[in-house]
């Protein structure tokens, strides 16, 4: 080949790339397969999985049991090997199964619209809030202080371009949106406001129904779907636009990701919406068929008129959450989180009983989430109960500073009482 281009040496093929900024790795010598694969395999021996290290660490990415249905549909050539379709017409399957996922959304959310996924939670978020931009005429999109730093950082910059200022608002005594602060910053220049219910707490927010009263502008609710089982739906509160994280629902937590960003709004929005949509039809013989209703990527159509650049759909993840919706249909979804709530009320009366921890931090309803104030520093902690066989939580403190020696604990039906005594005996001892 280097014959053929006229080249003596390998490096040659980089002289357009100046010296001072190459980088020259030491790499070693090649190995062969077989010791490849024995070296990877040392490396991997050194993690550790939920399953031998129970994790009560949450805040969006959680351990749930996935059914082995859920694995088995999405093993599938028809599915695994679809990485989103572009021609649509031709994956009647796929587009069957995305179709589903945008049913189950819009049931769980109570709106009229679904997309076929985002990235995560926090870029639905960020896309959220460039929909209200696109809504209105605004310059400043509110949302609530009491986000991890990560979700922050995430909409700060998906605003940057669109004119629009991020402003954070409080929470209340009861870890809930504080709706003076609120009503301090709601001006006619509000584009967008969001809350969270559960939120960073895991807290149930009453309050969040009240918030559609204080302003015109467009309400974004992120939510926790499973929770939306038992909870009201957003869209009867009078949220305008639904975001969230689907991990939860029939995802491993894999290392933090992938994730499925859960995104649903009312119809007169529906154009104002990133990403696509699929809907039902029917062909020139008359039989049902699904299509690619909307797609708002700026590859399909004029840049001007494009609401997202996103370059895929996450679509496997999105049919692993029909398939994990379907599989537990309505009152399995129910089970599910009152297992969850009773799970979290459970392990914050075992460690109520500690002395020196107030459990939980806040007196009010909690989803599989709540915050626990420490003697010492959390991240202390954590690494004690590392080296004894659990993660720990959160150190709040990280994320919203007011928070001071907080961890959030999270639970779920993975954890049973033998788990969560043992957890709690170790949590004593460390105390």
């Amino acid at each position: 080949m280097m014959d053929f281009i006229g080249i003596g040496f390998e490096d040659e093929l980089f002289k357009d790339v100046p010296e001072e900024v190459r980088c020259h790795l030491p790499l070693p010598k090649g190995m062969s397969e077989k010791d490849v694969t024995r070296e990877i395999e040392r490396i991997l021996a050194k993690n550790s999985h939920a399953g031998e290290v129970p994790s009560f660490l949450g805040v969006g990415c959680y351990d749930h049991y996935v059914p082995a249905a859920v694995d088995h549909v999405i093993s599938r050539s028809e599915f695994y090997t679809s990485y989103t379709p572009y021609q649509p017409e031709m994956s009647q399957g796929m587009l069957q199964a995305l179709f589903e996922y945008q049913s189950h959304i819009c049931e769980l959310t109570g709106l009229d619209a679904a997309n076929c996924s985002m990235y995560d939670g926090a870029t639905a978020l960020g896309e959220a809030a460039r929909m209200c931009a696109r809504l209105n005429d605004g310059n400043v999109f509110l949302a609530p202080r009491a986000m991890t730093r990560e979700k922050v950082s995430v909409l700060r910059n998906y605003l940057i371009g669109t004119g629009v200022e991020l402003e954070l608002y409080g929470w209340d005594e009861d870890g809930g949106v504080d709706l003076d602060d609120v009503e301090r910053r709601i001006t006619d220049g509000v584009c967008g406001l969001y809350a969270e219910t559960p939120n960073l707490f895991g807290v149930i927010d009453a309050r969040v129904p009240l918030l559609r009263g204080m302003t015109d502008a467009p309400l974004v609710v992120g939510v926790n779907p499973i929770a939306l089982a038992l909870m009201r739906a957003p869209g009867d509160m009078g949220a305008d636009i639904v975001v969230g994280d689907g991990q939860c629902l029939g995802s491993p937590m894999n290392y933090g990701g992938p994730g499925l960003g859960l995104f649903a709004c009312r119809q007169e929005h529906v154009r104002k919406m990133p990403g696509r949509v699929i809907g039902l039809t029917e062909d020139s013989r008359g039989e049902q068929a699904f299509c690619m209703t909307l797609q708002t990527r700026e590859q399909h159509i004029r840049r001007g008129r494009a609401t997202s650049n996103i370059c895929t759909n996450v679509a496997l993840v999105a049919v692993a959450a029909a398939v994990f919706l379907s599989y537990h249909g309505r009152d399995g979804l129910i089970e599910l989180a009152k297992e969850n709530i009773n799970r979290a009320r459970r392990l914050m009366d075992l460690i109520s009983d500690i002395d020196n921890v107030q459990s939980p931090v806040f007196d009010n309803h909690h989803f599989n989430e709540f915050a626990v104030e420490l003697p010492v520093k959390p991240e202390k902690i954590n690494c004690i109960l590392a080296k004894r066989g659990f993660q720990g939580g959160l150190p709040l403190s990280a994320h919203v500073p007011e928070m001071g020696d907080c961890m959030l604990l999270a639970t779920t039906e993975m954890h049973d009482d033998e788990v969560q005594d043992h957890f709690v005996s170790m949590l004593r001892e460390v105390l």
